[in-house]
């Protein structure tokens, strides 16, 4: 896990030239369709959301998350001739996304598979396919897979908005380099040490926060719950109190950075100690802990505010003496049903 987290900015260069030049073909694919549909599960559903709002916000595109369940179980028969769908599986083999994409074509969507491995079922079946160029992954937590996922759709965005953004896409490798050199070593150790642990951030940012909490969960073995600040706010805040270590993910800029530092003076009200990762000077000057985000507009800023969570979930599994590569009860390709 350590060495593929070594390896995400090569990765994010290359694939970043390979898809690129697939913007004028998805482009003319996107033609006469209003809206976009976003297939995913796992960590792949944790890189749709962050496709879902970059696409509304970035590229005026209507998104939304389809529950494949509709098109596996229930068969519904739906007009999407008016559509894009987008698959988006490490794998590009897991039985439910790909028939889910079948079904899409059938109800008369243009199909776009997110895959990292070139000819796979996903690919093979998609008008266009956006093949990440991440390499090999081993580890089971999905790392250098994800963030190219990320990268995959935020070519994707960029092609379908009126204005494009390649610029602050190049920026991306080296603040992802950057950030590798970061000092998790506390954070990871109160981590390990706390059994209460919720994950929140909202917007663009959600789900980086979402992804977090499944990294922990996954290869810590700790119930972790990931929330959006908005859906923290309705309830589940009334759990936080002493003892707790609250994990925010905040953006530099943006309409959502400042109400994530309301959001620690809260919490800490409540008696909870915060982590924060990212945000504003003022956010971190708040936080009991807090990890550097990368210095990159907040509409590419997701891609690589993950390193630092990667990094500090590694080594919080090395502090529980567990095996951060080889997760209990896990397996690369999931599927869903039996």
């Amino acid at each position: 896990m350590a060495s593929e987290i070594a390896e995400q900015p090569a990765a994010a260069r290359r694939t970043l030239d390979a898809l690129l030049p697939e913007q004028p073909r998805l482009r003319e694919l996107a033609a006469g369709r209003r809206r976009v549909l976003l297939v995913a599960r796992g960590s792949s559903d944790n890189a749709a959301i962050y496709g879902r709002y970059l696409l509304e916000v970035a590229a005026g595109v209507p998104a939304g998350l389809a529950a494949p369940s509709v098109a596996t179980h229930y068969g519904a028969r739906l007009d999407l001739s008016d559509t894009m769908v987008i698959s988006v599986s490490q794998s590009g083999a897991t039985a439910e996304i790909v028939e889910t994409q079948e079904w899409a074509r059938a109800c008369g969507a243009a199909t776009v598979g997110v895959t990292n491995v070139e000819g796979s079922p996903l690919a093979d079946a998609a008008d266009v396919a956006l093949v990440t160029r991440a390499g090999p992954e081993l580890a089971v937590p999905a790392t250098k897979s994800y963030l190219t996922q990320l990268v995959a759709l935020a070519v994707l965005a960029d092609a379908l908005g009126e204005a494009p953004r390649g610029d602050a896409l190049d920026r991306v490798p080296a603040a992802v380099e950057e950030l590798l050199h970061t000092d998790v070593g506390a954070a990871a150790e109160a981590l390990a040490t706390t059994d209460r642990v919720v994950v929140s951030g909202r917007g663009l940012l959600l789900g980086t926060a979402l992804e977090t909490a499944l990294k922990m969960e996954e290869t810590c073995l700790r119930p972790v719950r990931g929330y959006s600040y908005a859906d923290l706010r309705h309830g589940p805040i009334s759990v936080v109190s002493e003892g707790l270590l609250a994990v925010l993910v905040g953006a530099a800029e943006g309409p959502l950075a400042e109400p994530m530092v309301d959001l620690v003076r809260d919490l800490h009200d409540r008696g909870a100690r915060v982590l924060g990762l990212g945000g504003t000077s003022d956010f971190a000057d708040e936080c009991d802990l807090h990890l550097a985000g990368p210095d990159l507009p907040e509409t590419v800023e997701p891609i690589a505010s993950i390193v630092p969570a990667q990094l500090m979930i590694e080594q919080m599994a090395r502090r529980l003496a567990l095996d951060p590569d080889n997760p209990r009860g896990l397996k690369k390709v999931t599927q869903t049903d039996r």
